[in-house]
């Protein structure tokens, strides 16, 4: 009886729960946004599918889908799954977790996945209770937290949990979810008449700032405070949206992320002499209740490090300005804030400090004021995601300044502070016109840039090794070549790459190194290749080791049904992988893989071929000074191989061409270079070699019979095989090609 009462709760908790929770995603196909790290083919994705989720701490700003994800783990997987919430358990409650899971362990070998939603309120007793159970797998952790796990979570814990930073929604994902709310007649108004207009529709998406509950939470809202008109629809205009979600929240945690990347970027822009974000970043720690004496305490550790005598008066200004606005409060008091800050960066004091409240505006209008990653505070977690990265240190150029950008992505180029004609802010106009033009000429550069790094895990010492081992087996040639194709490679960690026709795991060892959340697909044209390239990759745990497909290469379109809905490559790689098929078989591939590559997908191919044949080789070992005595005896020989050699460019040349592979890619609108090298090699002439190349049915020796008589290929044959444990010179040619999409550049 009490499980029917409590199956009949459940059925009105949901429906009476809020739309926000009554649209949760139940799978990973309704899940919107967050493609970096689910997107197709990506890690966590192919984690979540295989079952092989391990200890995960997903954080980021709310309403990103963090409980959802977990959710849906929770749908997809065998183990048992079981949460808490850490407001409100405590050790208690965690122990009779652990207790459940060690006797399902025990007794039924049934993993199971403890769900902990804001991990971080665990207290360090609860963190540490829970730590042996993790290390020794009677649980596996997914922690959820809105804090830095890095500063928040018991360090044991996240060096043993793969990390996960979501991101704040895009605009077109949440017009996704609100389209969906109004559509769905199970769980949103689909079944009732709703109108929402443009504007409306509009500013709910751009006051959400990224937060899915946040906007579904203003939809509900407006929905359910609003009567319907005459004809029984309830509409939504401009006027009730803005009712309903009135101002954007500025994500600013005290302790947290927010705090030290803040700062951090604030303190670079006055460094790096740019007024424009330092007023933005300013701006920022005010709306967001930052204690202005801490700024102004920054600001006197700038003036002392990064202004000192080359202009004394900085100290003198900034304390001036702190003793004012002790004097005078808020909001008055924002004068001498700014206006200390503006000093730093370059400016003296005037009526351009109105500036600063154009970058207050921009803060509230704002939809985007993500810290770009490369002002984000190392100290804590760059070693993992990355932050600070790419940051350059201005006194370590001249002039102590340095053309790159301060601003968010989406304020590039904006102008807060306007230096007067008069005075020393007049000196500065045309060097800050200088400057700023250089900052946008820097964003420009940088706009395909990889962004905040999104996951992090343990370290995997066993696959360093591997890699290690890997190229170590293919020999120091072959190394030096992977070195050169992949030169240049401007890489991301969650990067799909698809390696083309492999005899080896070669091209695959870069990729596997620097993409941890993305894949590599390795595809194969035999049976025995497939085996061979499987055994070698068999100590790799199967998350990380690369995806082996054998396909048939006269079915380009076998590729695509192999693969999983939506899953597309930024890199397409392989050496010579379309060599001897049909011109209109390779491309049907090469039409076929266009449709699977990525919007900033890139292709690098390798085509390699000797520049001598074997009749060349000897020829040439025969004319050297001092060479075998044959050189003056065989006229018959001699003759024969020069008949041959002047043959085998054509026989050589390889099909496709780079001209060939140039053009098909230029048609399908790709831009591609093509770079060539040769490489000097010594061959020694073997039976074997002999064989493969004079033997019956060998491919050089049905060239030589349209050429020569049977009597001829004899007498070549006696020939090689007078000169067996010679060494042949040999030089092979390369060229790589990389192609990106037209007007994309590299």
């Amino acid at each position: 009886m009490s499980d029917l009462f409590s199956h009949q709760g459940e059925i009105n908790r949901q429906a009476l729960a809020p739309l926000a929770d009554r649209l949760r995603p139940r799978s990973l196909e309704e899940f919107v946004g967050q493609e970096e790290i689910l997107g197709p083919g990506r890690l966590l994705r192919r984690a979540i599918h295989a079952d092989r989720v391990g200890n995960l701490i997903l954080h980021g700003p709310p309403g990103v889908g963090k409980t959802t994800l977990a959710r849906i783990i929770a749908n997809s997987t065998r183990a048992h799954f079981t949460s808490l919430n850490a407001v409100l358990a405590g050790v208690k409650d965690l122990r009779v977790e652990v207790e459940a899971a060690r006797q399902r362990l025990e007794r039924h070998g049934l993993r199971t996945l403890l769900f902990i939603d804001e991990v971080h309120r665990f207290n360090v007793a609860q963190q540490d209770a829970l730590l042996p159970w993790v290390e020794n797998g009677t649980v596996t952790l997914i922690g959820a937290t809105t804090e830095n796990p890095f500063f928040e979570v018991n360090k044991a814990l996240v060096s043993r949990s793969r990390l996960f930073r979501l991101q704040p929604l895009e605009p077109r994902d949440l017009r996704v979810l609100l389209e969906r709310a109004l559509a769905d007649r199970e769980r949103g108004y689909g079944g009732r008449p709703v109108e929402l207009t443009p504007e409306a529709a509009d500013h709910l998406l751009d006051v959400a700032g990224g937060d899915a509950r946040s906007l579904l939470n203003a939809l509900e809202l407006a929905v359910e405070s609003s009567a319907a008109d005459d004809t029984g629809v309830v509409r939504i205009d401009l006027e009730i949206a803005e009712q309903s979600i009135q101002q954007r929240a500025v994500l600013y945690d005290k302790q947290g992320d927010a705090h030290f990347d803040t700062i951090s970027a604030f303190i670079k822009s006055l460094r790096g002499s740019d007024p424009d974000a330092a007023l933005f970043w300013l701006a920022r720690m005010v709306e967001a209740g930052e204690n202005p004496r801490f700024i102004f305490r920054r600001m006197l550790i700038s003036a002392g490090e990064d202004i000192g005598l080359a202009d004394p008066q900085a100290i003198v200004v900034v304390e001036a300005c702190a003793a004012a606005f002790e004097r005078v409060g808020l909001p008055e008091g924002l004068y001498p804030l700014a206006q200390a800050a503006v000093y730093l960066a370059g400016a003296e004091k005037s009526n351009s400090l109105l500036g600063f409240f154009d970058a207050l505006r921009s803060v509230r209008v704002s939809s985007r004021q993500e810290v770009p990653s490369q002002l984000r505070d190392a100290n804590r977690d760059g070693a993992a995601f990355g932050d600070g990265v790419g940051y350059r240190y201005p006194h370590a150029y001249a002039e102590h300044w340095v053309a790159q950008t301060y601003l968010p992505a989406a304020l590039q180029g904006e102008v807060f502070w306007v230096p007067g004609r008069l005075g020393w802010e007049g000196q500065l106009q045309g060097r800050l016109q200088r400057r700023r033009a250089a900052q946008l000429a820097a964003a420009a550069e940088g706009a395909a840039n990889d962004g905040p790094l999104l996951s992090s895990g343990p370290g995997d010492a066993e696959l360093e090794r591997w890699l290690q081992r890997q190229a170590a087996a293919e020999g120091e040639r072959l190394d030096q070549l992977r070195q050169r194709f992949w030169q240049g490679a401007d890489w991301r960690r969650q990067d799909r790459t698809l390696v083309l026709a492999a005899r080896s795991l070669l091209w695959a060892l870069d990729p596997l190194e620097h993409c941890p959340e993305g894949g590599v697909l390795i595809s194969v044209d035999n049976a025995a290749d497939q085996e061979r390239l499987q055994a070698q990759n068999q100590l790799l745990e199967s998350l990380r080791s690369p995806r082996i497909l054998r396909l048939e290469p006269t079915r380009p379109e076998g590729l695509a049904e192999a693969l999983e809905p939506g899953e597309c490559f930024e890199w397409m790689v392989g050496r010579s992988p379309f060599q001897g098929l049909a011109p209109e078989l390779w491309q049907r591939w090469l039409q076929e893989l266009n449709r699977l590559a990525s919007p900033r997908a890139q292709w690098r191919l390798l085509l390699s071929g000797p520049q001598l044949g074997p009749a060349g080789a000897l020829a040439e070992l025969l004319a050297r000074p001092g060479g075998p005595a044959a050189a003056s005896t065989d006229r018959p020989l001699l003759e024969l191989l020069q008949r041959v050699s002047a043959e085998e460019p054509t026989w050589l040349m390889p099909r496709p061409t780079p001209q060939e592979l140039t053009t098909a890619l230029g048609a399908l609108g790709w831009q591609v270079e093509c770079e060539s090298w040769e490489e000097s090699l010594n061959l020694e002439l073997s039976a074997a070699a002999c064989q493969r190349w004079l033997g019956p049915g060998a491919a050089y020796r049905s060239r030589l019979e349209t050429l020569l008589s049977p009597a001829e290929i004899a007498t070549l044959d006696a020939g090689f095989r007078a000169q067996l444990r010679a060494v042949l010179p040999q030089r092979l040619g390369h060229q790589r090609l990389i192609a990106h999409r037209s007007g994309a550049g590299p």
